[in-house]
């Protein structure tokens, strides 16, 4: 499901949480006085009470401009971050200084029923960062129903495709984005799946979208017939990555939230062991999993990035428990022995070092609000990938073999090649016992993460 939808319903029985998921992703929701960045507005904060989107209609109250860092650091208790910071962070400005943005690209993003407001959230989002308006379009894939304030599953989904959207747009600001609405939720096994490997493939068949970026699984073991080996239930469904191969579409996918973990049927209750899901598993498409930083107030790194584990979530990785190891891991057998592994590669997704979104659909306060997860890396890795398309000046299709390329020409330390090693932390999360961050390649971080002004260029050569 949505990793935010999924956080949501665990968090749900809580009364007071110090940080709430909304939707696909991990989320906070400040019910607070509305403040202007200018304003200190430490006295509006002290009493912050953080609601859980799922089973309330209303989060509470946004802010009406973004804070910093240091404001965030001092009054919430945890970092905030712009997509600014991470254009410094991810050393992406010297790529725009030169015109890539992204240009002649197109991101396609899936979500069910998206949200009733993206044009205008994109807009005022543009307004407050100084970036030019998207090309989006929207497309709507099936009876998709009106949108419904009440109902909290779609208010989830909203805001994901809010997050999706602005994160993608942010990273490449010169390419089109495409949002695809499929009609029914995704959710575990097979459910709302059909509708949107349907809408993938109807668009790579129409030649639309040059990669795109899902922020939702479901957990490998909750499709029918896991338990007895017959996991023709998800090979079946494979069909659109097979046309995206076809066609050198890349496909990227979020690696979940919840560590070496994920969640049963009942899209709440997580398993008491290590689990994966699809479609971060398939190894057709790029897993993107989970990382946090630590910036000043202008994206300067004050220390390397580690694997997101925090009380909220933590980024997913393991091995798969239906696909053998792809040709391209053979040089990480030691790590993932004969199954697919995951992440490939990681970006911002802390709920301890959360990201701004602006929101303004019914069933939300309009505003500015915080949220994360891997939900939030994947549209920014799809932001990458399309600035590398533009660079190579064609599709780079599947871009798992350049990854772990890049990975092993890195191993000696050197970040010449755009990969930066994440070493420290690690994904174990509510119990179950995950895996360790180390030198090159691990099932916390992947390859770790990147230096985009060397990566994008690496890549687009190697494509």
């Amino acid at each position: 499901m949505s990793v935010f939808s999924r956080r949501l319903a665990r968090l749900g029985s809580r009364a007071v949480l110090p940080v709430a998921a909304v939707g696909g992703l991990a989320g906070l929701s400040l019910a607070a006085p509305a403040v202007t960045a200018a304003a200190p507005a430490a006295a509006h904060l002290t009493s912050v009470r953080v609601v859980p989107a799922i089973g309330h209609p209303v989060l509470g109250k946004a802010l009406t401009a973004p804070i910093s860092t240091s404001q965030c650091q001092a009054q919430i208790g945890i970092e905030c971050f712009s997509p600014m910071q991470y254009r410094v962070a991810y050393d992406l400005n010297p790529l725009y200084s030169r015109g890539i943005t992204g240009a002649g690209r197109t991101i396609v993003i899936v979500d069910s029923f998206g949200s009733p407001t993206i044009a205008h959230d994109i807009q005022a989002f543009d307004q407050q960062w100084g970036f030019p308006d998207p090309d989006l379009q929207v497309m709507k894939f099936g009876n998709v129903p009106p949108f419904d304030p009440t109902d909290s599953t779609m208010v989830g989904w909203a805001e994901e495709t809010t997050l999706d959207v602005e994160y993608a747009h942010s990273i490449a600001p010169g390419a089109k984005i495409v949002l695809a609405e499929t009609p029914v939720a995704e959710t575990e096994g097979t459910t709302g799946l059909p509708e949107m490997m349907n809408a993938e493939k109807s668009l790579i068949d129409s030649g639309i979208g040059d990669v795109i970026t899902q922020s939702f699984g479901a957990t490998e073991n909750t499709f029918p017939g896991f338990a007895s080996g017959n996991f023709s239930s998800l090979l079946d469904l494979r069909y659109a990555f097979k046309d995206a191969q076809a066609h050198r579409v890349t496909v990227l996918a979020s690696s979940g939230d919840d560590g070496a973990t994920d969640a049963e049927s009942d899209g709440t209750t997580l398993y008491p062991f290590r689990v994966n899901s699809w479609p971060s598993s398939d190894p057709l498409v790029t897993s993107v999993g989970g990382t946090q930083l630590n910036l000043d107030n202008t994206g300067n790194r004050l220390s390397p990035d580690v694997v997101w584990n925090d009380a909220r979530g933590s980024g997913g990785g393991g091995v798969s428990g239906v696909f053998a190891r792809p040709a391209y891991q053979s040089l990480v057998a030691k790590q993932v022995g004969k199954k697919r592994g995951t992440p490939d590669i990681s970006m911002s997704a802390s709920t301890s070092g959360a990201a701004w979104i602006y929101t303004s659909f019914p069933g939300v306060s309009a505003g500015w609000h915080l949220v994360g997860g891997t939900s939030e890396a994947s549209p920014i890795f799809s932001g990458i990938v399309a600035l590398a398309d533009q660079v190579a000046r064609h599709r780079l299709g599947l871009i798992n073999p350049g990854i772990y390329g890049l990975g092993a020409l890195s191993r000696s330390g050197s970040s010449s090649f755009g990969i930066v090693d994440v070493t420290s932390g690690n994904n174990s999360f509510a119990g179950v016992t995950g895996f360790d961050a180390g030198p090159g390649y691990d099932l916390a971080s992947g390859w770790g993460t990147i230096d985009a002004a060397k990566f994008v260029r690496e890549l687009a050569l190697l494509g």
